[in-house]
């Protein structure tokens, strides 16, 4: 039999399937850095837009897509981060996991190659130079050259480049053709000496391998070449240690097979853990070679396809690789069949260093006998080095190891246990016996820093057992073991010797250890108080919750005294604030009021906790001299006001404070206190008091805080209160009140601030009030009368009282503009004329309304009264309107000269003026108000006395469109009076084109035609300055169009500068189409003359005749194009080709092939080729040919130079079934598509596939391939369906176009041969599979198993269920991972699907619990004898006690006996019961014992009850052994004493523990006279037994010899506890002697008292803090006083 395969192979996936393109799989677009990534740059068709696919293959194949556009895509070997390039020189890493860009560059020269060299750095190959570029370094902003190219790659495409791994070597490997053959090129660059060789070769790796004896690895380069003389593979060392044997150079021929003339190496791979060479060529082979020895191990071909990529796997077992068709492939030694392959096939030698190097199985005895053999013989190096080389390990036994240690030690030489374990040293790391059996000696000579070392080599094994023999010697060092061994209690217990406090906590959340956390707190406090503190903090804080009580923390610092410790610790465990910590927030707060008052004060400052005991903190607090703390704790009214009458005067009182502080008090409580501290000390609080009811003004009631200062009459209280208050308040009294309060002060000028600015209080009461007070000073009674309009009441006062000082000062500084009411008053009261003029003298004229002066005047007619105030003022510069208007009407009452002021003063008021004169003087108010443009007062004037002469002529003046139109209303009663004026007298008047104009359009806007035509008529046809107007012109006619159409033909001929194109156009818009042909007849414009008769009057023969007459092009393309729209193709044509105008031709072609004119088209077509090349043309000529059959000059036409859309008359004539003009037009521009569909209507086939092979097209395949079915040319048919079937969407559409006809064995003809293909997908292979099973249903397994990893599985499922193939239905499920499935198709049918290990397989892995116990059922009835194997396999995963339950209820539980022995180590009651039941029955008394001994649960007191009636004393020993588990003592020792088993019930009764068990059982030996057990009662049940019935029994049945030993013992234990009663006696009496003493010594009062109970030593005579009279400082008003 033939040696198994030394690989292993497996297809990884397959790119096409998901959705991959077959041209994106290439060397360019496909790249593989590792077998963690794969990246695509893929792009659907020329229109889609690029994206790069990411493959994930550590992650089920994911796929990632991402519209990235690169000329190069390559993935970081493990993580998510992807370089791209970009024009060759722009180079971007990004970061896809984190979202965010790493860096970029732009190179200076274009980037031929790069790759991942390292976790860190790309490898980038330019035209000239190579560079590396570490990405994840800050610091390297851009790529760091390392070296120049050589020549000898010059032309060269590069392929790859790799470097060892320790960064020291380098290699560029480049291909090119050379004399028709691939010739590889390398660059070998070495780092340290900055040189480089050139090599020919296609691959290359670097590797390393530990020769025999070696202290270190030795580094190799290999690489592969084929040269025109042969293929080798040569491996060289570099980098060669002084200390290392010289690695010879070898040389091997690489064997190609004859056929595989142009193969060559591609890739060239070195797996590090078993030192093989994976060397794969071009056409899909594989060789692998020994490192060391170059020998050829073995040589297959893997690929039918070009493998264009591979690289090494992440455990360097072996390559994965992609080839042409995207299979995704790895390759890797069989651990399993590789040594026992090379055992055979290459010798011992080679097969032994492989297994020792690798750690293989197969070569186990080889070792095992040369290691016996060389011990026997004395060779015990050689067998030393046997035993450390050995495979696994297996020979490093503790057995060995006592070999060596065994053997005597020669004199002056290492002893041979050292030299083992030296080599063992060497060849890498000992084992956890090995280590403590070196430990041993090594400590025993003090050489620690040998163990030092090698635990820092990870030589040694770690174990608690290697920790305890370290710790005597070195503690840092043990405790480094302990880690390493994960001994949790012993790393803890190091942590803390040593003082690592900070690393215990860490380490027991990353263990899961939990120790005594209190005892080792106690421990570290002693040790440490500062650690101790930070210790404690941190297991209060731990994530998980607190790790200690915190009370019993609390009572070890405080056990040390250590107070401030005890705070920093509860401060940071209690920030929570957690309600059940309340005790522990008094206690901190208690702790620090008694020993540091000044740390609790900050503890309550910062309001951390809310918890504690208030009352009992607040009363500390108060005793402390914590006052505020105090108030902010006490909830007791009596107490609050306690603490807050006298907290004024503590020192450090903080007013600011106080004040907030009532903020939380109630109203009452808040006036309460309020009065106990004004009635308690009025001068030391009165400043707080103050403050507090400023603040809480609104919440208290000013009221009765007024009261409250009233109360203890202290005016200047209330006076500094309300003026808080009074400039926001609201209340007419609170003012009031602070007005009388400063009144009462004196502090007038604040009474006539308040009385200037607020507006709150009433001001009649304080009007009265003030006059009532007789003020020294008025200003307040002014300031209240003028604002609240007292004027008269105030005038009054004034002058009843001769104060008219008083007067003067209120108009002359207080409110000036009030001097009309003062005048108008004084005037009331009869006041002299000459002190009203003194006084309106004395008043800055500015500042007195004019107006209101004016009226108070006039009212009482005495406006003369005025004349010399106002000329004076007038004079003095005053340009008040009002000056005037005043001046104006004295001036018209006294008639001076009115007129003349009028029109020539230019400040009065026309308006104002204006309606003083209207019932005086018409004249004068018609001057005022055309003076100031008062239009509609002028027009209602004028229309009022019949001014129409003068309206018109202002109107004519004015201009103005608003006027116009109001005047011109139809609502207006003097329009025609107006508009007769305006006609006869202001227009001819007139001579300003402009403001005629108006009027004209003014007319025009007001729709009044006739009038308008009247005005025009009289402007333009009578001799006047605007006859020649072209406007004035152009309006006349287009009113006479509008509104008399017959004097339009009049004027056409009268006028001469009319605008011609823009009358025509009205006079068309408005159906004058005859005057409109007129007006461009006279003007000579015949295009628009035609255009007229054609688009208007809608006469084609006029437009024809008219055109004859003329005779021009463009009168003949009009007339043409009208002739075309009437459907007079013909006529149109020829006058088209008249006008020699091809410009229509779009429309004419249209209209002349609607109206099948083909050969007049012709005619047409012809002429505009002459001057025009369009497509359009061209096009319609041709076709023209084409649908009159002149397929010759077709041909002529297409073979001439033309612009034609071949394609678009091809598909025309296709479309009107024209098929050979089709054929024609196709052939002319080689389109096969549409000529192989054309080819298919003229039933010629093999040209139709010729021509869709030549278009590759799916629709032409799919037309061509339905024709030739049709006709049954399935040789053709089967060549259009290969290109059909490799695209997805046309495969379904073709299997039923097969079906239907019924062309069964051809269908899977052609998808036979499509499998094949390149482009060969999972569709295929299904569609196949489906046929097979419907048509050829015998080949269906075969077909599964070549390719079921390619088949859509699901529906192979369903056609295999339609079909009836059961077992390759059982094959689709379990491939498909449909266990479930699979298991209950075996099972209904088991006849054809059966197989006992395949079904166990499947058994194992279903995901339904239900299927396993049918699986148990279907075994129970088909195949008993393998039920035991099945649940062997199924035991993790199934109810055992349900099956148990299952075999009770069919009685067949003998056969599952090793089922159930097997699972009896999970202690489940069903099973111990079946068990023992089986036990019982079979009478098996020793593996019951041990069943009921080892397992406990089982329904004891029945067992034991049964037990008990069995025949055999075993069961029934047994049975006395539960009871006795189960603490039935009597019934235990019974049943032993029925049985004579008295050693039995000796031990029973001992283990009772109960004496009167123990008694009984003695009795009953002294009364059957058994005086051995008698003896071995005393000895067994010592404790158990009353020495008075040891005695008394013995007396009484002569025993005294049998129980003396027992009684000598007695009376020993009980001297010796004598002894001890009485030295404790005796120190107990001493103590309390010593304390008696220490009383006595103790004062009897007075002796412990504390300070802070004791009270101060003194407190009276204390003074006020505050060094002002009344206890507060003056408060700034910022009122100036």
């Amino acid at each position: 039999m033939a040696p198994a395969l030394p690989i292993k192979f497996q297809e990884l996936l397959q790119l096409s399937s998901l959705g991959v393109n077959q041209p994106s799989i290439t060397f360019n677009t496909c790249t593989l850095e590792s077998d963690s990534f794969i990246c695509i740059r893929d792009k659907k068709d020329e229109s889609a837009s690029p994206e790069v696919l990411i493959v994930d293959l550590k992650n089920g194949n994911n796929v990632i897509r991402r519209p990235i556009k690169a000329d190069s895509a390559i993935m970081h070997w493990t993580r998510q981060v992807i370089a791209l390039k970009a024009q060759s020189r722009t180079l971007q890493i990004f970061d896809l996991e984190q979202k965010q860009k790493l860096k970029s560059t732009t190179m200076t020269e274009d980037v031929a190659f790069w790759k991942w060299i390292s976790e860190t750095s790309l490898g980038l190959v330019t035209d000239s130079s190579i560079y590396h570029w570490d990405v994840f370094d800050p610091s390297q902003a851009a790529p760091v050259k390392v070296f120049d190219r050589h020549t000898n790659l010059q032309g060269n495409q590069i392929i790859n480049y790799r470097t060892s791994a320790d960064g020291k070597w380098m290699v560029v490997v480049g291909i090119s053709q050379q004399q028709g053959r691939v010739v590889g090129a390398m660059q070998l660059y070495s780092k340290d000496r900055g040189i480089s060789q050139a090599i020919e070769g296609h691959a290359a790796a670097f590797g390393t391998v530990r020769l025999d004896g070696a202290p270190q690895d030795t580094k190799l380069f290999t690489f592969a070449v084929r040269s025109a003389t042969g293929a080798k593979l040569h491996i060289v060392e570099v980098d060669h240690p002084e200390t290392n044997p010289v690695f010879t150079k070898k040389a091997v021929d690489v064997f190609f097979p004859p056929e595989a003339a142009n193969d060559f190496p591609v890739a060239l791979q070195v797996s590090q853990k078993y030192g093989i060479i994976y060397l794969i060529t071009k056409y899909g082979f594989i060789h692998l070679y020994d490192l060391e020895t170059a020998t050829c191990i073995f040589m297959n071909r893997i690929s039918g396809e070009t493998i264009f990529t591979a690289c090494g796997d992440k455990d360097s077992t072996g390559v994965v690789g992609i080839n042409r068709k995207g299979q995704v492939l790895f390759v890797s030694a069989d651990e399993n069949t590789i040594v026992p392959y090379v055992l055979e096939s290459h010798g011992t030698d080679l097969a032994i260093k492989l297994a020792s190097r690798a750690g293989l199985p197969g070569a186990d005895n080889l070792y095992q006998t040369r290691f016996e053999q060389l011990f026997k013989n004395g060779q015990y190096q050689e067998a030393a080095k046997v035993a450390a080389d050995s495979p696994r390990g297996f020979l490093r036994t503790p057995q060995t190891i006592e070999l060596f240690k065994r053997l005597p030690q020669q004199p002056g030489q290492m002893s041979h246990i050292l030299q083992y374990f030296g080599m063992l040293l060497d060849k890498g790391s000992l084992n956890q016996h090995e280590s403590i059996e070196l430990a041993q000696p090594v400590l025993a000579q003090s050489r620690k820093q040998l163990l030092q070392k090698w635990l820092g080599e990870n030589k040694l094994e770690c174990s608690e057992q290697l920790g305890d023999m370290i710790r005597p010697h070195d503690l840092p060092m043990a405790l480094a073991v302990y880690l390493k061994a994960s001994v949790p209690h012993k790393v803890v217990a190091g942590f803390a010797e040593t003082g690592q406090f900070e690393k215990i906590l860490p380490y027991c959340a990353q263990t899961g250890y939990q120790p005594d956390f209190v005892q080792l707190l106690h421990h570290i406090v002693r040790v440490n108080p500062e650690k101790g503190a930070e210790f404690a903090t941190s297991l209060a804080n731990h994530e998980g919750g607190s790790l200690v009580d915190l009370e019993r923390v609390v009572d070890i610092f405080q056990s040390q005294n250590m107070v401030q410790q005890a705070t920093a610790f509860l401060l940071d465990a209690l920030k929570d604030n957690k309600p059940e910590q309340g005790h522990l927030q008094t206690r901190l707060l208690e702790m620090n009021l008694i020993n540091a008052p000044q740390v609790a004060d900050a503890i309550l400052g910062n309001e951390m906790f809310s918890h504690f005991d208030k009352a009992r903190i607040a009363s500390l607090c108060e005793q402390a001299g914590l006052f505020q703390k105090a108030l902010e704790l006490y909830e007791d009214p009596a107490a609050v006001k306690r603490v807050a009458i006298n907290i004024a005067g503590a020192p450090n009182f903080n007013a600011e404070w106080l004040v907030n502080y009532f903020g939380r008090l109630s109203v009452d409580q808040s006036i309460d206190c309020l009065d106990a501290m004004m009635k308690h000390n009025i001068r030391q609080n009165l400043q707080s008091v103050v403050q507090i009811a400023t603040k809480y003004a609104d919440l208290l009631n000013p009221q009765r805080l007024i009261d409250l200062f009233e109360k203890y009459k202290t005016a200047e209280g209330l006076f500094y209160f309300l003026g808080s208050i009074v400039n926001v308040s609201e209340d007419p009294e609170v003012v009031f009140k602070y007005i009388e309060a400063a009144t009462k002060t004196g502090q007038i000028r604040e009474v006539e601030r308040i009385c200037r600015e607020n507006s709150v209080y009433n001001p009649e009461k304080v009007k009265n009030f003030l006059k009532e007070a007789k003020l020294s000073e008025m200003l307040p009674l002014m300031v209240v009368c003028d604002r609240f309009n007292f004027v008269h009441d105030l005038v009054l006062y004034l002058y009843q009282h001769q104060q008219f000082k008083s007067i003067e000062v209120y108009v002359q500084q207080v409110n000036p503009s009030r001097t009309p009411g003062v005048i108008g008053g004084l005037l009331d009261v009869d006041c002299d004329e000459n002190i009203i003029k003194n006084l309106l003298t004395t008043v800055n004229p500015v500042s007195i309304p004019i107006d209101e002066l004016v009226q108070e005047v006039e009212t009482r007619n005495r406006l003369k009264l005025l004349l010399p105030f106002l000329e004076a003022t007038l004079a003095a510069g005053n340009q008040q309107q009002a000056v005037y208007n005043a001046l104006a009407k004295i001036y018209i009452d006294s008639n001076n000269n009115p007129e003349r002021f009028l029109k020539e003063n230019d400040q009065y008021d026309t308006l104002t003026v204006g309606k003083y004169c209207e019932k005086r003087d018409p004249n004068l108010a018609y001057i005022a108000y055309s003076k100031g443009q008062n239009d509609l007062e002028l027009v209602n004037i004028t229309n009022e006395n019949s001014m129409y002469k003068a309206q018109a002529r202002y109107l004519l003046e004015r201009a103005d469109r608003e006027l116009w139109m109001f005047v011109l209303s139809e609502n207006n009663l003097h329009r025609r009076s107006v508009v007769d004026q305006v006609i006869s007298t202001a227009v001819p008047e007139s001579t300003d084109p402009a403001k005629v104009s108006e009027a004209v359009a003014a007319f025009l806007a007001a729709d009044l035609p006739a009038e308008l035509i009247e005005l025009l008529e009289k402007i333009v046809l009578e001799p006047t300055p605007f006859s020649d107007s072209k406007d004035l012109q152009n309006l006349l006619m287009l009113t006479a169009a509008k509104a008399d159409k017959t004097r339009v033909m009049d004027y056409i001929h009268k006028l001469e500068n009319f605008s011609a194109d823009d009358i025509a156009h009205f006079c068309v818009d408005l159906g004058l189409h005859e005057e409109a042909f007129e007006i461009y007849k006279k003007v000579d414009n015949k295009e628009a003359a035609v255009n007229v008769l054609v688009e208007h009057v809608v006469s084609i023969d006029r437009a024809q005749a008219y055109a004859e007459e003329v005779d021009i092009a463009p009168v003949w393309s009009k007339v043409a194009k009208a002739q075309l729209d009437g459907l007079r193709v013909s006529d149109s044509i020829d006058s088209y080709i008249k006008a020699d105008d091809p410009k229509n031709y779009e429309e004419v072609i249209e209209i002349a092939v609607a109206a099948g004119k083909n050969e007049e088209l012709i005619k047409y077509l012809r002429m505009a080729r002459k001057t025009l090349r369009e497509p359009a043309i061209d096009t319609a000529l041709a076709f023209c040919f084409a649908r009159l059959d002149q397929l010759a000059e077709l041909e002529d036409f297409l073979r001439a130079t033309n612009v034609a859309n071949v394609e678009e008359s091809g598909d025309k004539a296709y479309a009107e079934g024209l098929f050979e003009a089709a054929k024609i037009f196709f052939t002319s521009i080689s389109n096969w598509a549409k000529l192989a569909t054309t080819l298919v209507h003229l039933a010629d086939y093999q040209a139709a596939v010729d021509c869709a092979r030549k278009a590759n097209n799916i629709k032409v395949w799919k037309e061509v391939h339905e024709a030739c079915v049709g006709k049954k040319e399935f040789r053709l048919a089967q060549i259009c369906g290969l290109n059909l079937i490799v695209d997805a969407e046309q495969l379904q559409a073709l299997v039923k176009q097969y079906e239907y006809n019924g062309y069964f064995d051809e269908l899977i003809s052609l998808l036979e041969q499509g499998l094949g293909l390149e482009r060969a997908h999972m569709g295929m292979f299904t569609e196949l599979g489906i046929a097979l099973s419907r048509y050829h249903p015998e080949r269906v397994m075969e077909h599964l198993k070549l390719f079921w990893s390619r088949m859509n599985l699901p529906k192979m499922i369903r056609a295999c269920e339609e079909a009836n193939l059961w077992p390759e239905l059982v094959f689709c499920y379990y491939n498909y991972d449909e266990f479930d499935n699979a298991a209950l198709a075996v099972m209904e049918r088991p006849e054809d699907s059966w197989e006992h290990q395949q079904f166990k397989e499947i058994t194992i892995k279903v995901a339904n619990l239900e299927i396993y116990y049918k699986a148990i059922n279907f075994y129970l009835e088909q195949h008993p004898s393998l039920l035991t194997d099945l649940l062997q396999a199924l035991t993790p995963r199934i109810d055992v006690n349900r099956v148990v339950r299952m075999f009770q209820k069919s009685d067949n539980l003998p056969l599952i006996k090793p089922f159930l022995l097997n699972v009896q180590s999970q202690n489940k009651r069903t099973v111990n019961d079946a068990i023992n039941d089986l036990l019982i029955e079979e009478e098996d008394y020793k593996t019951l014992r041990d069943s009921v001994e080892n397992y406990d649960n089982y329904d004891a007191v029945v067992l034991a009850g049964r037990l008990e009636k069995h025949d055999l004393v075993f069961f029934r020993q047994i049975a006395a052994s539960i009871y006795r588990k189960n603490k039935r003592w009597e019934k235990s020792i019974n049943l032993s004493k029925q049985d004579k088993l008295w050693k039995d019930a000796i031990e029973t009764a001992a283990i009772s523990g109960k004496a009167d068990v123990v008694e009984e059982l003695l009795r009953y030996f002294v009364d059957i006279g058994n005086r051995e057990c008698y003896v071995g009662m005393l000895y067994a049940c010592y404790d158990l037994i009353r020495p008075d019935v040891v005695l008394e029994l013995s007396w009484r049945h002569g025993l005294n010899d049998f129980a003396m030993p027992y009684m000598i013992n007695l009376l020993c234990q009980q001297t010796k506890e004598l002894a001890t009663l009485k030295a404790d006696n005796e120190a107990r009496k001493a103590k309390e002697k010593e304390q008696e003493s220490a009383e006595d010594n103790t004062p009897i009062l007075g002796g412990n008292r504390l300070m802070i109970t004791a009270g101060p030593a003194g407190g009276a005579g204390r003074t006020s803090p505050a060094p002002f009279t009344n206890g507060f400082a003056p408060q700034p008003t910022g009122y100036g006083f």
